[in-house]
């Protein structure tokens, strides 16, 4: 006699986990994050829901006035924790680039005690003295004097180089815009006939590069959430990151609608990430 037949019953196979939209997510800080210091609403929700999704997540600022210290310091102080090594600033990736690319060569730095001290402490030699500089460096400078503005064009006609920390014409702050690194270089290159050769902070090469090491993954798995068209989202666009514009800092849908470096997403403000990105 035959044994009687029996069923089998086989779990089907579990689907995998869809994967994660953007699993790197670089956030700008001023005009994105806070204003003046004062965190613009949602964001430390925001950055929260982020990291509690397993994320990798960096702090990146074009603005040179602090360290990485001092950033997280001010980043944890209004609710949203960060660590020195989760902060990448123009001012660290300056020193590091001109560590390379023009060791031992003298700069005259355009800048305030804050980046003198930065330059100092990653073994970057400064001088007063026009005619020992070799790199000029243009950053972002309340103090900026007129012999300040004479020497460095001395050095540059003399054939130093010149490059800056960042580009950015203007700072967000609670009373409005104030001139940035970019005026100081127009004024650079109108008085001495000379171009920038090259510049540290978004949009740069050399800055997507170090977001790309820091974040350890692929550039089509990092999201760049800024406010700049012409820093935060040109960088994306120039590194193959995908980009979130938030509407909370000096863009608006106007310039979005007609800038040349078209944001893969518009926000509000930060606010809104987590609902992008399905963690809310």
């Amino acid at each position: 006699m035959s044994p009687p037949r029996t069923s089998a019953h086989h779990a089907a196979p579990a689907e995998p986990d869809p994967p994660r939209p953007y699993p790197a997510v670089a956030f700008d800080l001023d005009g994105t994050l806070y204003v003046s210091g004062v965190p613009i609403p949602g964001a430390p929700e925001a950055v929260s829901a982020i990291r509690s999704s397993g994320r990798a997540v960096l702090f990146v600022s074009n603005n040179p006035l602090r360290t990485p210290r001092q950033y997280a310091e001010r980043l944890t102080g209004i609710g949203i924790p960060a660590t020195e090594d989760e902060v990448v600033t123009s001012a660290v990736v300056v020193a590091q680039w001109l560590g390379t690319e023009a060791p031992d060569e003298p700069v005259f730095a355009v800048g305030e005690p804050i980046l003198h001290q930065q330059l100092h402490e990653a073994g970057i030699a400064t001088t007063p003295d026009w005619r020992e500089a070799s790199v000029v460096l243009a950053s972002f400078d309340r103090t900026f004097t007129y012999d300040t503005w004479r020497d460095a064009c001395f050095a540059l006609r003399a054939g130093a180089r010149f490059v800056a920390t960042n580009p950015d014409a203007t700072c967000p702050t609670a009373d409005g815009e104030i001139p940035d690194c970019g005026g100081i270089i127009a004024a650079l290159e109108t008085s001495s006939g000379r171009q920038l050769d090259a510049v540290a902070g978004k949009p740069s090469t050399v800055m997507s590069a170090r977001i790309r090491e820091l974040l350890g993954v692929a550039a089509r798995d990092i999201l760049v959430v800024g406010d700049r068209l012409a820093t935060d989202i040109a960088l994306a666009h120039h590194a193959g990151f995908a980009s979130a514009v938030v509407l909370s800092g000096v863009s608006d849908r106007a310039a979005v609608a007609a800038t040349e470096w078209r944001p893969t997403h518009v926000l509000d403000s930060i606010a809104a990430l987590p609902h992008l990105l399905g963690v809310n």
